[in-house]
């Protein structure tokens, strides 16, 4: 009789068990199939982190998402003191408060997005050594947590619209693939700097000073006009030549962005193809060396 009801019981565990989803965890081998697929099997878990690093990031802060709208305009009266004013930059004959600003907003998505992806995995070191999910998910809500920001700040922008005279036309629809660039050019960086932080921590050192270097190698307080037509090819290789250039022809008018755009467009996703690949290499290694 026992003998029969243990059977019975380990036959109803098998009918359960052969009803669930089987998941086999072991370490890939060579460079590994992206599958990008299993983004989407976990989207209510990039849902949670991006809440999660808004909540964080405004927690027990006195001005709150004040912080969106102050660091824009900060940025932007200095600039337009020091460039402006005292160095006299050119702004292709538009205000220069708001020809900063313009490119200001998509900068601090890029940088944000940039430098939060970098340190995302060393920062979530206790979720990569105890439970299974992508690590892709980890990078890629630190860099779509910076679209709040960007969509507060840009309301400062709209208002210095309105202040200047500058009416809304149907070139704002190419803000949406503006920002999407913006936004994949950050990821696309910040998966090359996340895996190799967890490697050598040097590179969290190196962040800010790269970010620097890299606001200045950008048309922030500058005209792209600036550049001699020789160097231009070679200055488009900065993603973000073509994502301001973008930008600034949206909100300013003007002629169209140029040859410049298309060759950040192809930098960008060389960029991120190699960083999807690099990471998906080194995840492996992830929760050994956190």
């Amino acid at each position: 009789m026992r003998n029969s009801t243990m059977l019975e019981t380990k036959a109803s565990l098998g009918s359960v068990s052969s009803d669930l989803p089987v998941v086999v965890l072991k370490p890939s081998r060579g460079w590994s199939a992206l599958n990008l697929k299993d983004l989407w099997r976990y989207r209510e878990l990039i849902y949670f982190l991006v809440w999660r690093d808004i909540k964080v990031r405004y927690k027990q802060a006195v001005l709150g998402i004040g912080w969106a709208i102050l660091q824009p305009v900060v940025t932007m009266i200095i600039f337009t003191v020091i460039f402006g004013n005292l160095a006299g930059l050119s702004s292709d004959g538009k205000p220069y408060p708001l020809f900063s600003v313009s490119a200001i907003i998509p900068w601090t998505l890029f940088a944000g997005g940039l430098s939060r992806a970098s340190m995302s995995l060393v920062g979530n070191s206790n979720l990569l050594t105890k439970v299974y999910f992508p690590r892709l998910v980890i990078p890629l809500s630190a860099v779509v947590a910076g679209l709040v920001d960007f969509g507060i700040s840009f309301l400062v922008m709209l208002v210095m619209m309105f202040y200047y005279g500058y009416p809304i036309t149907w070139n704002f629809f190419w803000l949406i693939p503006l920002t999407l660039l913006t936004i994949t050019a950050a990821l696309a960086v910040g998966l090359w700097l996340a895996a190799l932080n967890v490697q050598y921590r040097d590179v969290s050192h190196m962040i800010p000073f790269l970010m620097t270097v890299w606001q200045y190698a950008s048309p922030v307080v500058y005209s792209t006009r600036t550049i001699p037509e020789k160097w231009r090819l070679i200055y488009g290789l900065n993603p973000m030549v073509g994502v301001i250039q973008g930008f600034r022809w949206v909100i300013l008018g003007g002629t169209p962005p140029d040859q410049l755009i298309f060759v950040s467009i192809a930098v960008v996703l060389a960029l991120l193809v190699g960083g999807l690949y690099y990471f998906r290499r080194m995840e492996k290694t992830f929760a050994d060396m956190v």
